[in-house]
């Protein structure tokens, strides 16, 4: 059975194992949008397995960037791979403090995440139910698909935002479009490993703030 975890229990609870494939479809016509957000390396800094919430340092752009988003009447959903608990580096109890953390100092400067999806797994370490070849690890798209089922998205009109190639990738695969940002991780991959990619990102930034002024400004100057 598949450990697929919402921040908050939308549906399951966020510690409970679900088979993304169980959660049906929703019949009404999907009208949302969202900017999926990756955690490190895009929201907070990049600092390897963060294992407490002292160790999650959220960039100084973060919050205006976030409130831009809730400005805008989109959703602000973060998807994020934390295999570090499949590797034994945190339990799954503490991911979770952390991500209450980070949303409480995002609240404090009147930023909202509206959800918060991530992956436990990895498919070579750790044991059950954490060892498994998953539908939610990015690239895969299984998280982008849950929060479309959860919120009503209109994924063609959604945008993916991270520091990774497989951040762009989890978007694409969904329908959304990808913009890599050049804080993390991004920098390094896209000048050294862009050239290998079957498909390039749809838009580069240099940080999040810039990404979500960006896909703003796109969407209002589209017919």
């Amino acid at each position: 059975e598949d450990y697929f975890s919402p921040r908050r229990p939308i549906a399951p609870s966020p510690r409970r194992p679900v088979a993304p494939s169980s959660i049906p479809h929703s019949p009404k016509v999907m009208t949302n949008r969202a900017i999926f957000l990756d955690r490190d390396g895009t929201l907070n800094e990049e600092d390897g397995y963060i294992t407490s919430p002292e160790r999650l340092r959220l960039y100084s752009f973060t919050a205006e960037a976030v409130r831009l988003i809730n400005q805008s009447g989109w959703k602000a959903i973060v998807l994020t791979n934390q295999s570090g608990v499949a590797r034994g580096h945190l339990t799954e109890a503490t991911l979770v403090e952390i991500h209450e953390r980070m949303e409480e100092s995002l609240r404090l400067q009147g930023a909202r995440i509206d959800a918060i999806y991530y992956c436990a797994h990895h498919p070579d370490y750790g044991p059950p139910p954490y060892r498994l070849d998953c539908d939610c690890r990015k690239p895969k798209p299984g998280m982008a698909e849950r929060a479309a089922r959860d919120f009503n998205l209109d994924l063609n009109r959604c945008y993916s935002i991270g520091d990774r190639y497989r951040d762009v990738e989890a978007g694409q695969a969904v329908g959304a479009r990808g913009v890599l940002v050049m804080t993390g991780y991004g920098r390094e991959e896209y000048e050294t490993r862009r050239r290998d990619w079957p498909r390039q990102p749809d838009y580069v930034a240099g940080n999040l703030l810039d990404a979500v002024q960006l896909v703003l400004r796109i969407c209002e100057d589209a017919p």
